[in-house]
């Protein structure tokens, strides 16, 4: 028992001394250091005693982290890596290290780095990521980042900044963020704002200055003049084909999406029928509905037409292009988005008489009517939902077609939540 004991304590004492070669570790103020710099370091050493606290691997020739670098050390509170070649950080590196405080990647040559790793830092108070090639920052990259006091972004290749970027880091006292290109349109204004109200410190503001555009090159950002700016917004109508002209099987359901914003919002409709799930980036046809180079369509004409204009055109619509209508706006402000759902009731399903006493109980109260040659538009959310009802209305002999012979013809309801619309289709 005893051998038993000197052999465990032997192992312990040996983990604690143990040190990868080109390092030196020891203990110093209280705390468990392991110096690896100006080494010429291609990797991260295996072989660092567990208890240790502190870790440099500056100044050497790392060029990435892979995952699970640092789960020796566990309990890392500061970490070291300035002045190495280091481009990539990813995904597992850091996200051991939960008892971290301090973080210094400054100097390397970063462009891809696992944000995501950050949200089980959340002791960390130092985080120095200055003079790298860092081009973006996610939304949600600080959210567990509370205890951080001072962040350095300096000298990097910032564009642009999504807004609340910076407002889960309640502790920050100290940020750089100065020499970045940053491109001043919209979506920065929200930063300038925040920046002179802020408390923190946020150093050589001169040199927080725009690039881009040309007409605001070198401006710094808290003498940026106002801009036209304003989120998206969507408002979706909806006409079926009716111009007098008598209508074959299958006629065209026409969506229109009058959407507003500065800069001009992008739009995108999002389709859901019982096939499955269309997205479109409008538009995917020209002017005269061919397909654009990229669209996918038989015969040159898309399924979906999505113009420039903000129209979408459904030229065939049938029970398989029932579904889920929506269009979405964004812009550097943010999104807006407008839905309608579209079903097509046929002759036999039972549902003439309920929605025809619907229709002519709105028409009654005089409210909810409206002529074949108006939009309806959708008021509220009870307003969302297009029911296009075809039933029989009178004997064949009711319609004459173009060329004389009889056309049966169908009467339709096009029902939208409270609102109704009489229309007429016409089946040869």
């Amino acid at each position: 028992m005893r051998a038993l004991c000197l052999l465990c304590w032997a192992v312990l004492l040996n983990l604690v001394r143990a040190c990868p070669e080109p390092c030196d570790c020891g203990e110093k103020y209280g705390f468990q250091i392991a110096d690896c710099a100006y080494r010429d370091l291609e990797g991260v050493p295996p072989g660092f005693p567990a208890n240790v606290t502190t870790l440099s691997l500056s100044a050497n020739r790392l060029p990435g982290l892979p995952e699970g670098a640092f789960r020796e050390v566990p309990l890392l509170q500061s970490l070291w890596l300035a002045h190495n070649e280091i481009r990539s950080v990813a995904v597992g590196a850091l996200a051991p290290l939960s008892h971290l405080k301090s973080l210094d990647l400054s100097h390397n040559l970063l462009s891809e780095f696992a944000w995501s790793d950050l949200h089980n830092l959340s002791a960390l108070q130092l985080l120095k990521m200055d003079s790298n090639e860092l081009a973006f920052i996610p939304r949600d990259a600080f959210r567990s980042l509370s205890a951080l006091r001072s962040l350095q972004l300096n000298h990097n290749r910032l564009h642009a900044l999504a807004e609340g970027t910076f407002a889960p880091l309640t502790a920050l006292s100290h940020l750089q963020i100065n020499d970045n290109p940053f491109d001043c349109t919209c979506g920065i204004v929200w930063f300038k704002t925040w920046a002179l109200a802020s408390a923190v410190s946020i150093p050589e503001q001169d040199n927080i200055a725009c690039t881009s555009p040309h007409v605001l090159k070198g401006i710094p950002l808290g003498r940026l003049p106002p801009l036209p700016c304003s989120a998206p917004s969507v408002q979706l109508s909806y006409q079926p084909s009716q111009d007098g002209a008598e209508l074959r099987p299958g006629f065209v359901l026409a969506l229109h999406c009058d959407v507003d914003g500065q800069p001009v919002p992008q739009l995108h409709w999002h389709i859901h029928t019982p096939g499955g799930t269309v997205e479109i980036a409008s538009p995917n046809v020209g002017t005269d509905g061919r397909a654009l180079p990229g669209a996918l369509a038989t015969s040159g004409q898309p399924r979906f037409q999505a113009f420039a204009n903000g129209s979408l055109l459904i030229p065939d619509f049938g029970k398989l292009e029932e579904g889920t209508y929506s269009c979405l706006a964004t812009n550097e402000l943010g999104s807006a988005e407008s839905s309608v759902n579209v079903a097509l009731a046929t002759p036999g399903e039972g549902g003439e008489d309920a929605v025809g006493h619907k229709f002519h109980g709105k028409a009654v109260e005089g409210k909810g009517c409206y002529t074949v040659d108006n939009e309806v538009q959708p008021s509220g959310p009870e307003d969302n939902v297009v029911i296009i009802y075809l039933s029989r209305a009178g004997p064949p002999e009711a319609a004459i077609a173009a060329d004389g012979r009889p056309a049966q013809q169908f009467s339709g309801i096009l029902l939208l939540g409270q609102s109704l619309l009489v229309l007429s289709f016409f089946y040869f």
